[in-house]
Parts: C-alpha cells; structure tokens; sequence
C-alpha cells in the first residue's frame, strides 16, 4: 500500500520535482540564438566592440518580412487566360446553327401545320416564328435571314476580339488583371473587357440600332446569339495563387551582409534599429551553427541557470519555513504557479505583434496567490525568481525582469493582510503604478516616444486588470485541491453568521461567551509571538463546538444551577466530558471546517487529566482503583504556536473566571501555576513555543484578564438592587 504521509515528505520527491520543473522551464527557453542579453533600441552598449567572429545576413525584423510578403502578394493581379479557340468554336457553332435554323425554316415552310423542336438552335417557338416571318419577308422587306446571320458573325467577331469574362466586375477584386495569352502576359483594365452584365447591355443597344426598333425581331437575335457566346477571358485561381506564393517567396529575408572580422556596433554606440538587427542577426547566426555537443552543453548551461535562481528560494524554505519545505505537495503547488508563468511567458513571445506584449505576462498572479496561500516573505522571493526566469524566457531581459519584480512585489504587498476576497481588486491600482513606474523610468532613460509608452500602459492595465481577477479564481481551486487554508477561509470563518457559531450562540450560550473571549486574547497574544492571530482566534471560535452535543453538561451553560454531574459518577462524567472533543471533530468535519481549524478541538486540552473527577473517583475508589489514563483526553497534544495558545489561554480564562475575588496577585500566581502544571505535564513538548514566546503570553494573558477582572467601583442602592426582586 503507498504510503501517502512518506511520499509527501520524500526527499527523493523534493529533487525528482525540482528535475521536472526545471527541466520543463528549460524546454521554454529560447534557442541558442537568444542566450545573451537582449539590446534595446536608444540603449547605450557598454561591453567592447562587438566584432562578427563569422560571416552572415542581416535579417529583416519578422513583422517587416510578414508585412513586406502581404504587399507582395497584394500586388499581384488576377491572371486570366485568353483562349484563343473559344472564338472559332463559337462561330462554328453559330454556322452550324444557322444552317439547322434555314432548314427548320423550309420544313416548316413546306408543312404549315406541323411542328419542329427549336432546342439544338437555342431559340424559343416565338423567336423561331419571328425568324420565319422574315424569311416570309413579312417585315417590308428591310432585313432578310441572312443580313441577320452577316450581323450577328460580324459582333461575334468584334467581342471576342475585345475579350468577354467569365467572371463579373464585383467579382474582381483589382482594377486592373493580368492576361495570358500563350507565352506572353500582359496587364490590361478590368474594363477593357466585356462582363456578363455590360455584354448584355452592348448587344441591348446594338441590335436595337441595327433592327429599327423592332421588339419581336430584336428578342430573337439577341437569344439566338447569346445562345452561342462563351468566354475567352478566363480566371485561374491556381495561376493567381501560384503568382502569389512566388511573390512572397521572392521578398528578400535580408537587408545585407556582415562579413567576418567586420564591426557589429562600437563601445559606447547607441544602439539604432539597423545596430539591433545587426546584433539580433549575429545572435541568431552563432545559434545556428551550434554543434549537436554544443547543443548539449547549452541545454545544460540553462537547466544550471534555472536552478541556481531557485537555489536561494529553496534555502530560505529549509532554513526558514521548514513546515513548506517538508511537504511536497505545498512545493508543487509553488512548482506549478511557476510553470504556470513561464507558459504564459513562452506563450506571449511566440505572439509577433510588439515588444509591449511582454507586459501581459501574469507576474502578479504569482505574486499575489504565493502570498495568500502561504506569507508574503514568500511571495515577495518567489516574486523575483519568477522575474529572472521570465527575463531568461524573453532572452535574459534585464528591463523586463526588473518591471515584474517592481510590479509583483507591490502585488504582493497589497495582499499581505487580506480580510476578505474583494480586497483582491484593490491591487489593481498597485500592480499598475508598478508597471508605469517601470514603464516611465525605462522610457525616458531609452527616449522612447509618448506614443511607444502608451501602448505599453494599456497592456499594463490590461494586467493589472487581469491579475486580480485571476487570482480570486485560482485561489478557491487551490485551497480546495491543494486542502490549504488561507486567511481568506479563516476570515469568512469569523462570520457569527456561520452555521456552527450560531449554533453554539443558541444553543450554548456561556460557551459561545467564553469562546469569544478566548478568541481576543490568542489573537493578542499570538501577534507578540510570530504566531499567526487569525489562526489562533478562529481556532478558538470553534474549539469547543462539541459542546453543543450536551450542552448542560458544562457548568458554564448550566443557567438554572442545576449540575448534571451530581448524578453521574467520576467516570461517566468523564465521558461526558471527552465527548465534546470527539464530537467537535465530528461536527468540525460534517461542516467542512479546515483540517487546521479542527486540530485545535482535540489539541486545546492534549492528553491532559480531567483533574477535578481524578480527584473525585481517589476520593470515592480509593487511589490504587483509579487508572489515570482513563481520566485523560484523548490527545493529541498541541503542536503548533496557535494550538498551544488556545490550551493555555483556555485554561486560564476558565480558572480566572472561577475565582471569586480575583486580585492581579491572585491571577499572575494563578497563570503562572496553571503553565507550569501543562509544561510539567509535557503537555507543550510538540509544540514549537520557545521560553521567550511562554513569557510574553503569560504577560499577555494577565494584562487582559486583570483589565476584565479589574474591581469596579460599586454603584449607590447597588446592594439593594441586587437583592431585591419585584415579583
């Protein structure tokens, strides 16, 4: 059976992590070519002169390739292929039709009464009957079939030697095509041709000058020659986008050549656009010729790079946050958030739009859940790593990688004493003063423009935007999977609107009396000691919710003075007693509450005796009768600063609180012996609380309980008032 508590400890989970995280960072990183430190433009070059150890082209910066490629391609025209058979076709088709037509025509003259199929010459039955009134001569004799048919040759002619298209005006999305016609082309108007529609009306206009504006006749030879008339002009899809492709293959990738010993940029040189694509070039030229056990001593160059800037976090864990560095599932946690920016990182820097885009890398996400979920010391470290990592990402980015750290490191201010989720939102403000401050100080020192800066604020703010938002979104999911407890949960958990607290309001009312005053003195007493005050006082809200199983078997809810325990024995008092602890786990767990939360039921009271009936059972049984251990609590003992606040606060606000006149002599030697009983006891060996953290919570505790306890002056008449009853 795997054993889960070792796996979580298992230092050869902590390295084999580490291996993977590292190793999928390495992944994202640039190739070879972008290793060292990127330039910007109106920057000064402070290293030597940078000489060409090798000879190479000056590369064109991606976005002018991609835009000089759209031009190309834009100016192609649309191809066309003229077809120079088409117009023989036609006429032959038009001779042969003509022919079929006089012979319709004589058949039809021969016998008047039968009738003829007008499909093969393309003509309707009422154009067929108009051809025959002609020939009859039945129009005055001012046209005869074959001035029709001379007409008709003669515009079939003139078209094609003009050029008809198979394609309309609209369809074309140039002015001006290109037409081939065998091996030559030659690039003519769009208009320079007949379309379907200008066609129509030329041959409209045409035949209604040619055939005195005879309706019946004009319809007739306008079907019968359109029946016949086919494009020349014909568009190649293929052709044009083929054009298109040699086009954009043939924009030239380069703006010149730098040849070997050649000087790139000289010592204290501003650096120019030219300069910066010189430098780009020759970093990319020197990647390029890498060996494969160049490429090998590279990878490992990086995976080093990468580990070294998560060295310093990972001992600052060991040395100070043991309780993380111990539990690997928190360390993958941490692992994936930094992940989780890289890939946003290594996302934005395949997108080629600006160098602006860099700002909408989610730093502030990282910042500010790192400092939620555990403090914000953490936050704030892990705040830089991310930077530094990113800034390798983008090609060892110094201005970006000091952008994030200003901008993350205010992220994770804001949120370092959360009360509730909508404080998120607050950090907008923050995270976007960061990134303008950053944004104004690298602008002015490089001369960029008004404009450049703009476009930088915007996708800042979109950021800034962002974060927050996504953060209050991912928290709820990693408290959940992760079974972490932040001070968000521990703040809603103050609510006395909460099912539990109201139900120990009702239903144990001196209970839920001395929870509440339990709860202000571990929240000032844990504030003096580094523990952590909202812990503790939430803890204390619920420590003994189980006593809202029986709750008149606990003297502070016995209002009528009536004592339960008078007709119980020792033991089955007992019982009634450790009941509390069993069912307030039990209650703690229906509702949900936070592992942490439910320790402090049982560890309030360790393994401590139910001392009042030991005492009772030695005096009834004697005390050979009498097993100690059956009058403990079930334990365990207290095992973190709040744990151990709560059992020494709930122990002396309860032992004050009996006393009947209670002197700041009284309650200082009271507190100090009700310590020293649970120290004796080893009630406190689990718990991490030093001699220096027990003094300051003694001293804590008695000045409170005194101010509560305090003589107050009577008031006149008060003894007859508290007396006397009007009943």
């Amino acid at each position: 059976m795997i054993n889960i508590q070792k796996i979580t400890k298992s230092r050869s989970v902590k390295l084999l992590l580490l291996i993977i995280t590292v190793s999928l960072i390495v992944l994202m990183f640039p190739r070879g070519e972008s290793i060292d430190s990127e330039v910007q433009v109106n920057s000064i070059w402070i290293k030597d002169d940078l000489i060409a150890s090798q000879t190479f082209e000056i590369l064109k910066d991606k976005l002018v390739i991609d835009k000089e490629k759209t031009l190309a391609t834009n100016s192609v025209y649309p191809i066309f292929i003229k077809d120079e058979k088409i117009s023989t076709q036609v006429l032959e088709a038009f001779r042969n039709n003509t022919k079929r037509l006089n012979e319709y025509i004589s058949l039809s003259q021969k016998h008047p009464d039968s009738s003829f199929s007008c499909n093969d010459i393309g003509v309707s039955s009422n154009s067929f009957a108009a051809f025959l009134n002609i020939s009859k001569k039945k129009y005055g004799n001012k046209f005869s079939i074959k001035q029709i048919n001379s007409f008709c040759i003669s515009e079939i002619q003139r078209i094609y030697r003009r050029g008809y298209l198979n394609i309309s005006y609209p369809q074309i999305a140039r002015d001006t095509i290109s037409v081939r016609n065998g091996k030559y082309e030659i690039s003519y108007l769009k208009e320079s041709f007949y379309d379907s529609e200008v066609l129509t009306s030329y041959l409209d206009q045409k035949i209604f000058n040619s055939f005195n504006r005879n309706v019946v006749v004009k319809n007739a030879v306008k079907e019968y020659l359109t029946f016949v008339l086919k494009p020349n002009i014909i568009f190649s899809k293929k052709l044009t986008e083929e054009a298109k492709k040699i086009a954009a293959e043939n924009v030239p990738i380069n703006l010149g050549i730098i040849n070997e010993n050649e000087r790139i940029v000289a010592k204290h040189d501003r650096i120019t656009p030219e300069s910066k694509a010189k430098i780009d070039s020759y970093r990319i030229a020197k990647g390029s010729t890498l060996t494969t056990w160049g490429t090998i001593l590279q990878n490992v160059g990086k995976f080093m790079h990468i580990t070294l800037l998560f060295l310093p976090l990972i001992i600052y864990l060991y040395l100070f946050r043991k309780k993380i560095y111990y539990d690997n599932l928190k360390l993958l946690l941490i692992a994936i958030i930094f992940l989780f920016v890289s890939v946003s990182a290594f996302i934005i820097g395949q997108i080629e739009i600006d160098r602006s885009l860099e700002l909408l890398i989610l730093v502030p996400v990282a910042s500010m859940l790192l400092t939620i979920v555990f403090d914000s010391r953490i936050g704030f470290y892990a705040t830089v790593v991310a930077a530094l990592i990113i800034a390798g990402i983008r090609g060892n980015d110094y201005i970006l990688a000091v952008t994030n750290i200003v901008a993350g490191g205010l992220a994770a201010y804001t949120v370092r004493d959360i009360k509730n989720r909508n404080q998120i939102f607050q950090s907008f403000l923050f995270i976007l003063l960061g990134y303008i401050l950053s944004i104004l100080a690298f602008g002015f020192e490089r001369f960029d423009t008004w404009d450049t800066m703009l476009v930088s604020t915007a996708y800042a703010a979109s950021n800034a935007l962002i974060s927050p938002a996504l953060t209050f979104g991912m928290i709820v999911f990693v408290e959940k999977i992760f079974g972490i407890t932040t001070e968000l949960t521990l703040f809603e958990l103050t609510d006395f609107n909460s099912p539990l607290l109201k139900k120990l309001a009702n239903e144990a009312p001196g209970t839920f009396a001395h929870s509440m005053t339990i709860g202000s003195m571990v929240e000032n007493a844990a504030m003096k000691i580094n523990a952590s005050p909202i812990m503790a006082r939430v803890g204390a809200y619920y420590h003994d919710i189980g006593k809202t199983i029986n709750p008149e078997g606990f003297i502070e809810n016995q209002l009528d003075n009536v004592n339960v325990h008078e007709s119980l024995s020792p033991k089955e008092s007992v019982s009634l007693i450790q009941e509390h602890v069993l069912g307030g786990i039990e209650l703690g767990k229906e509702n949900k509450l936070p592992p942490e939360i439910i320790d402090f039921i049982p560890m309030h009271h360790g393994t401590m005796v139910v001392k009042y009936f030991y005492e009772k059972a030695k005096e009834l049984y004697g005390e050979d009768n009498v097993n100690e251990n059956d009058y403990r609590y079930p334990g365990p003992k207290p095992n973190t600063r709040e744990t151990a606040l709560l059992m020494l606060a709930d122990a002396c606000e309860s032992a004050v609180r009996s006393m009947d006149e209670p002197t700041p002599e009284k309650i200082g030697n009271y507190i100090n012996n009700l310590f020293k009983i649970r120290i004796d006891d080893g009630q406190l060996n689990e718990s991490p609380l030093t001699f220096s953290d027990i003094h300051k919570i003694k001293e804590s505790f008695i000045s409170i309980l005194i101010s509560q306890h305090h003589k107050r002056i009577r008031y006149p008449e008060q003894d007859k008032l508290e007396n006397k009853s009007d009943d």
